[in-house]
């Protein structure tokens, strides 16, 4: 019996799951993978193995030369390019595909937008765009800050490396994103802390003192580190050289 093709709906599907599932868990036993192949009518193993056609497209994880990737369709290539050219856009449409096949997936769904106000959508594709965002970049990091190693997930941010106010179009792109404990989001931030061409902790003078303990080991002591690089989606160069020209406290 020939197997159907997929659907863009089934599509988008198997793309948001790409973007908030760790690398590592893109398999067949995966709980999670289980219910959706189900909702969209597919096996677990053929939704796995869609999300390492995915996964193939993604320079993040090829060039670390992992194996086991096949060749994505010309299908998943355009809208992976579809994706990275409109993130906003792309969020949106990954949500929507997940409501109309599965509801109870999208809590902050509009049920009727003809009922709804103008604001009112707006304010749920904002929350939508939010959470893709804070989905993407955590599971690209595996749960984990990024400089401190810290997993606990209530204590971490998906961090923006070009701030939300400096750059609309890269708002939602998980290139433009760090996972860091909320202490080092803040210091992020504030400039106190950035990273340099090769992906190691620079820690500005311009912080606390030197009798400052807490600032001394919580996040002095990074300094000349490297952080630990995502599996998927890495911090874009042009985005830290951003930061460290405009955001970052220098001498």
């Amino acid at each position: 019996m020939a197997v159907s093709h997929w659907t863009r709906q089934q599509s988008l599907v198997a793309f948001s799951l790409y973007c908030r599932l760790p690398f590592g868990r893109f398999h067949a036993r995966n709980p999670e993978i289980i219910q959706y192949a189900h909702i969209i009518g597919r096996t677990p193993s053929a939704l796995a193995m869609k999300l390492s056609n995915i996964a193939s497209l993604d320079p993040a994880i090829t060039s670390t030369g992992r194996s086991g990737l096949t060749g994505a369709s010309a299908t998943d290539k355009a809208l992976w390019q579809e994706m990275q050219q409109d993130w906003a856009a792309f969020a949106i449409a990954m949500a929507q595909a997940e409501q109309e096949i599965c509801p109870e997936t999208l809590l902050t769904a509009v049920d009727d937008p003809y009922k709804v106000s103008t604001s009112k959508i707006a304010e749920v594709k904002v929350r939508i765009g939010q959470q893709f965002f804070r989905n993407a970049v955590l599971s690209a990091y595996n749960q984990r800050c990024c400089i401190s190693g810290l997993a606990n997930p209530k204590l971490l941010v998906a961090s923006h490396i070009v701030p939300w106010s400096a750059d609309e179009h890269n708002r939602l792109n998980p290139h433009n994103g760090l996972a860091l404990s909320a202490l080092h989001d803040r210091a992020f931030d504030l400039g106190l802390i950035t990273v340099d061409e090769d992906y190691r902790v620079v820690v500005s003078n311009q912080g606390s003192g030197k009798d400052d303990l807490f600032f001394n080991v919580a996040i002095a002591s990074f300094h000349g580190k490297p952080i630990a690089l995502p599996e998927k989606f890495y911090p874009a160069a042009q985005f830290l050289a951003f930061h460290r020209e405009h955001i970052f406290q220098q001498a």
